[in-house]
């Protein structure tokens, strides 16, 4: 509907007609909360994978810094994945959503100060958190290692952040509602659920015995398949079709991908082999063959909206990224439903290709979907040209480089050690010395991901500094016009 349609329709009804709001003004109101939630996300990115190419170091030279009790294995390991959830991946998918609440709603941020004191309040809880683990100071749960304090600091930080994005959402100007907003308003309510039960049955007020292990396994399936996986695809389905200006395939497959998901990827992590009645993994295996119906349709959709169109995918780094992210996505949960059969999940469970699996779907899917939508959103809120092509591109090779030697190298090594561990003639010795050149070339991929920290770092600096250029030469010339 045009403006003056809609101006002509409030008379008639005798309501004053919505303020007419322009892009730059949106995006001038999203500026500072979304710098910070951006510039935290990079440096945790950076942080995490630092930590992950040591990680790496030492499983195939254990010796590698173990004079230092804060860098040993059992330490490094939670500290990295928690700060790559918590530190990259929150602040990510915080500023992606309010950023499209805002676009798609046609309205501007609500409180934008006060987000940006909560983006700063958030990181400071994982600051802390990642530094209570170093120290030895960890919950001691799969995801959930942060010591109850950081995670109440987290918490609040939440409540803030959900609070206001919803009151965001609410005032929007816009009525229509697209997938990509229900995907993202759905995952605010979502990671406030599984964030704050979790922590009550494990942290503050830990339940007991086998039950413990079953929270543990919810909450790590609602927070990598259902969290994460809403915010990527919803993420996808937004700017596939934005990049290429076509319109999304299929409204009903998006719909039959966001329940699907919702309602199958929160109870798929529980191993076949689980030490729990057996009706839970029995139930668990269910639910995740039942995945597939979610794949198959992103997959459809993906396709059916790049049809004709895949040259595009060459030529932008960023749809580059988006797309990358997409196939990840199709990976990581493929390997999550092979894993469902008793038969592969007996040789693969206890291996490198668990591991594997969540690198693809945390690197590979979410982190790449969050590179392009930064690299998209970042120009616009700074009031910036966009980062050079050359740059993202350089970015886009050495981190697609990076996911795909680390993820061929952990799954594939997986694979191996599962076979000489069920073949009872090969020595358990022998089993650790066939995964080695798997590792030494996941140390590679690690180094890459490091390298494509340093770029994305860089790039987004360089952005906030013709940010501060262009803002203290805007002054400089009004002091002059002043008489």
């Amino acid at each position: 509907m045009s403006s003056s349609t809609q101006g002509l329709s409030s008379v008639a009804t005798g309501s004053a007609p919505a303020e007419v709001i322009s892009s730059k003004e949106i995006d001038a109101s999203c500026r500072w909360p979304l710098l910070v939630f951006f510039s935290s996300a990079a440096f945790w990115f950076l942080f995490s994978t630092v930590l992950g190419l040591i990680n790496s170091i030492k499983l195939h030279s254990p010796n590698f810094l173990a004079h230092c009790p804060w860098l040993t294995y059992g330490r490094l390991r939670p500290a990295q994945t928690d700060s790559f959830v918590y530190g990259f991946a929150a602040p990510a998918a915080f500023g992606v959503t309010l950023w499209l609440f805002c676009r798609l709603g046609r309205t501007r941020l609500i409180a934008p100060g006060f987000l940006a004191m909560a983006a700063k309040i958030w990181n400071i809880g994982v600051l802390v958190g990642a530094v209570g683990i170093m120290a030895g100071d960890g919950a001691g749960f799969e995801w959930l290692n942060f010591p109850r304090y950081a995670s109440l600091i987290l918490f609040i930080a939440y409540v803030f952040i959900g609070i206001w994005a919803v009151l965001t959402f609410k005032v929007r100007q816009q009525d229509q509602l697209f997938p990509s907003q229900w995907y993202l308003l759905a995952a605010l309510f979502w990671f406030a659920w599984i964030y704050s039960a979790a922590n009550l049955l494990l942290v503050f007020s830990p339940v007991r015995g086998v039950v413990q292990l079953c929270v543990n396994a919810w909450y790590a399936s609602n927070l990598l398949n259902v969290w994460l996986s809403v915010v990527g695809v919803g993420v996808i389905f937004y700017f596939i079709p934005k990049l290429i200006s076509r319109p999304l395939h299929s409204y009903y497959l998006s719909l039959v991908a966001f329940w699907g998901i919702a309602l199958f990827g929160g109870w798929s992590f529980i191993n076949t082999n689980a030490p729990l009645p057996s009706w839970i993994p029995a139930l668990s295996s269910v639910f995740t063959l039942m995945m597939i119906l979610p794949i198959v349709c992103v997959a459809l959709n993906v396709h059916g909206t790049l049809s004709g169109d895949f040259k595009s995918v060459r030529t932008n780094p960023i749809l580059s990224f988006i797309v990358f992210g997409a196939f990840s996505f199709l990976i990581a949960q493929s390997m999550n439903v092979l894993s469902a059969f008793r038969p592969l999940n007996e040789k693969l469970f206890f291996t490198y290709f668990t591991a594997g699996q969540a690198h693809w779907l945390l690197q590979g899917f979410f982190a790449s979907v969050a590179f392009g939508a930064i690299y998209y959103i970042a120009p616009r809120v700074i009031g910036v040209d966009l980062v050079q092509q050359k740059s993202i591109r350089r970015h886009l090779l050495v981190f697609v480089a990076g996911v795909i030697i680390y993820g061929l190298a952990l799954t594939l090594g997986g694979i191996v050690q599962g076979a000489n561990l069920n073949n009872a003639s090969v020595p358990f010795d022998e089993v650790i010395k066939g995964t080695l050149p798997f590792l030494h070339a996941s140390t590679i991929g690690s180094l890459l991901l490091v390298i494509a920290g340093l770029l994305f770092a860089v790039n987004l600096s360089s952005l906030c500094f013709n940010c501060v250029w262009g803002m203290g030469k805007q002054l400089v010339k009004k002091g002059e016009e002043r008489p």
